[in-house]
């Protein structure tokens, strides 16, 4: 079979027409002690490029699921995901990495830093993992280093870092390889309401440099509110969908 049927075509990465997330009819089922258990009912949702929104809800609305089944670490029970114009259903589990490794950076609660390595040498790690040169990797890791105001930690590792500064680096790391999609789940679920909100602002700041798509899960209210666009779930649906603006 030709590579076009399953690889993500230039053409489809740059048109920008085409929502870098789009989903239809998702559902998502889990077995729990005998019985099937629905966590996603039916999600419909298009995200364009460059958008910046948050999905919130309360415990168990299907949020942290939803984003899990965008990023296929997750698969769905039915329905369609289209990333960047390739859908995903159906796809080997081996094209689905290929695909979330070269398209989608990811910052979680716990940013899973490796403590061996130094700052730099985590920021790297994605495209280290990809084959790439090392050399060009450090300029660049050097640079989102800067951005994101830790060019003077290059060399500590995370045990000599505070969590906000670990953070600063995952953020770094979801950027290496200049990912089309940012999925972050509770970001600042960890830190204090001063650091949160510096980290919440490198977001906003990394979307307008790079052009990055960005969803947070989140349970802060206020940092949701501030973005351009908020999500709400209950009961596994979407109940609100509030656009503000396009853009940040």
């Amino acid at each position: 079979m030709a590579c076009a049927t399953s690889d993500m075509s230039e053409a489809a990465l740059q048109n920008a027409s085409e929502p870098v997330v789009s989903i239809r009819g998702l559902h998502k089922k889990f077995l729990h002690m005998g019985r099937d258990l629905a966590v996603l009912n039916g999600i419909d949702l298009d995200i364009q490029a460059g958008e910046v929104l948050a999905i919130v809800g309360k415990s168990g609305a299907g949020k942290s699921t939803l984003l899990h089944c965008i990023g296929t670490l997750d698969v769905p029970s039915a329905g369609t995901i289209r990333l960047v114009g390739q859908e995903l259903t159906g796809l080997a589990s081996a094209k689905l990495a290929e695909i979330r490794n070269r398209t989608i950076g990811f910052v979680f609660q716990f940013h899973h830093l490796l403590p061996e390595f130094n700052a730099l040498e985590n920021v790297m790690m994605p495209g280290l993992i990809q084959g790439r040169k090392r050399s060009e990797l450090v300029e660049r890791a050097r640079t989102l280093l800067e951005e994101v105001g830790l060019s003077d930690r290059a060399t500590h590792r995370p045990g000599e870092l505070s969590g906000g500064e670990q953070q600063r680096v995952a953020l770094a790391r979801a950027l290496v390889l200049e990912p089309k999609l940012i999925l972050a789940d509770e970001p600042t679920g960890n830190l204090d309401t001063q650091t949160s909100e510096a980290i919440h602002e490198l977001f906003f700041n990394s979307s307008r440099r790079h052009g990055t798509t960005i969803i947070v899960v989140t349970h802060n209210v206020a940092f949701a509110e501030s973005m351009p666009r908020m999500v709400t779930m209950q009961d596994g649906r979407i109940l609100r969908d509030d656009v503000r603006s396009r853009g940040v």
